[in-house]
């Protein structure tokens, strides 16, 4: 729990960008401290814990609403976990893939592309043998897909959500996209959702997500960063 209020929601792009700047170089326990929040042991059961912790510090506003944290800015809050090499540690999730009531949807109204429309990449230490609170915050990174990302991303969700519409869920593996993967995003294997059966038919599984590839982050990074 936060005992202390959180910054306003910046105004603009380069506050924002300026407040994450102001970030870099701390470790997660002196952000902890001066948000007053109490950090957990370890992450394990406490995956959202940095982002949540940046998101104070940075006054993002959306809280678990379906729309980028900054709404106002339309960005997006990313953080990253990152090996000794610079390299990114794990894929990054974006959001709850729809199974069901998907008539009318495209690639242009969906809502994995407005919350990659424009991303603040925020690069994490993420080594486990670091303690959580001795971990450092790295520079940010302002992003926006360019047309050549755009169009992997679209290809892979057009290829993912076929496989939806035709019942095929349960065959989807992470495997499956180049840039971007579907896989179960759920707290436990009984919260289950609807989603359509081979013959259309409504059957229950679980809730899934859409996660970005470790190589495409990594790309994004170094195209920024010396990495």
């Amino acid at each position: 729990m936060t005992c202390i209020s959180s910054p306003l929601p910046p105004q603009t792009e380069q506050e924002l960008l300026t407040r994450a700047q102001a970030l870099a170089g701390l470790t997660l326990g002196e952000l902890a401290e001066q948000a007053g929040i109490i950090p957990p042991q370890d992450l394990r059961r406490d995956k959202g814990w940095v982002g949540q912790l940046l998101e104070w510090h940075l006054g993002a506003s959306a809280g678990s609403k379906p729309v980028p944290d900054f709404i106002e800015l339309g960005i997006e809050l990313k953080t990253i976990p990152i090996g000794y090499h610079g390299r990114p540690l794990e894929t990054t999730f974006v959001c709850v893939a729809p199974l069901i009531g998907l008539h009318g949807l495209n690639w242009h109204n969906s809502h994995i592309r407005h919350k990659l429309a424009k991303v603040l990449w925020v690069p994490v230490e993420g080594e486990r043998d670091i303690p959580l609170t001795d971990r450092h915050v790295g520079s940010p990174l302002l992003w926006q897909p360019s047309p050549e990302e755009e169009d992997q991303l679209r290809q892979d969700w057009e290829e993912l959500m076929d496989m939806i519409v035709l019942g095929q869920v349960e065959q989807i593996t992470a495997k499956h996209g180049e840039v971007l993967q579907l896989r179960p995003k759920a707290a436990n294997n009984k919260a289950l959702t609807e989603a359509y059966g081979a013959n259309g038919q409504p059957i229950k599984t679980l809730p899934r997500g859409f996660y970005l590839k470790t190589h495409f982050t990594a790309a994004i990074l170094a195209k920024h960063f010396i990495v």
